[in-house]
């Protein structure tokens, strides 16, 4: 079975309800992918950070119910984990508010073990980050985490890149561009969406977005329900089939589908074949309130439409 390494931040999930109450779970976009990833059978193992307090112990405990190794998991004495809440509107459209700034994992590449950490993923077949897992490090954090990954990469791991860009993670937009530049020339396969790139190059088109992008595989997701694959640069469009529920809430539809298109991949389909997994799953998902859906709705992907 090929092992995967999803690295980022989980967070304490808080959503609004219409009577002004809260509803409590976990989340975040890495490890999102990591829970889709390990329900529909791949071995994943999520890196991060956390504190020594019971939530933290409560999302360790939640991960291994789920299937996902947490060998990789630093505790920090005296931290927490951050925390977002979501709001969402009648169209499932969310806002989300986070407190994050002195969460755990902001420490993960400055640690006497981040150098042991680092060199652990060269035992994987594929690493797996966001442009949010890049947000949450300073400069010099990213570059030993770009340095490691292209490591990886000379000795046969494959890395995949999620453009998840969230403009209140950067400083400034010219960082980002620089860090965006640094994680495509890094990676073999970019996940990434027009939403996430026009923020960054807002007179770019669908095209020159794709250009923008030095990696062997892309896809594009497009504003409207599709995506774009690019492969040895071969560019195809990919038609989404329509939600057949109620939309309700389109957190971690990009997260779902990315893991849904990466295990269609490790597991031999053409990236096309793979794009239709990423849709199908994203479609059942925003269906559904909070970042993770039962388990009992999870669709069957082998049904999924042609």
């Amino acid at each position: 079975m090929m092992r995967i390494a999803s690295i980022g931040e989980c967070m304490i999930e808080l959503r609004q309800l219409p009577n002004g109450h809260l509803t409590r779970s976990f989340g975040g976009d890495t490890l999102n992918t990591a829970v889709y990833l390990a329900r529909l059978g791949a071995s994943v193992d999520y890196v991060t950070a956390l504190g020594d307090d019971p939530l933290s112990d409560e999302m360790i405990a939640g991960w291994r119910n789920e299937g996902i190794g947490t060998d990789r998991v630093l505790r920090l004495k005296g931290k927490l984990p951050g925390l977002y809440m979501i709001e969402t509107n009648a169209a499932g459209e969310r806002r989300f508010y986070h407190w994050r700034d002195a969460s755990a994992v902001r420490g993960l590449m400055n640690l006497p073990e981040t150098e042991a950490l680092l060199g652990s993923l060269a035992g994987y077949d594929l690493i797996y980050l966001s442009a949010i897992t890049l947000s949450l490090f300073d400069v010099a954090g990213r570059e030993r985490l770009t340095a490691a990954l292209r490591r990886c990469r000379a000795g046969g791991v494959r890395v995949a890149f999620d453009t998840n860009f969230r403009a209140r993670g950067w400083p400034d937009l010219d960082l980002a561009r620089e860090a965006f530049a640094q994680a495509f020339a890094a990676s073999d396969i970019v996940l990434a969406s027009v939403e996430d790139l026009s923020a960054l190059y807002p007179d770019d088109g669908e095209g020159a977005l794709l250009d923008r992008i030095d990696a062997g595989e892309i896809v594009l997701k497009r504003e409207t329900p599709g995506s774009i694959v690019r492969e040895k640069g071969n560019a195809t469009r990919v038609e989404a089939q329509p939600v057949t529920g109620t939309v309700v809430d389109t957190t971690a539809a990009g997260d779902s589908f990315a893991a849904a298109y990466l295990h269609a991949r490790l597991s031999g389909s053409e990236p096309i074949t793979a794009a239709k997994a990423g849709h199908h799953l994203a479609g059942t998902v925003v269906c559904h309130p909070g970042a993770i859906i039962p388990r009992a709705a999870m669709p069957d992907m082998k049904a999924q439409p042609s």
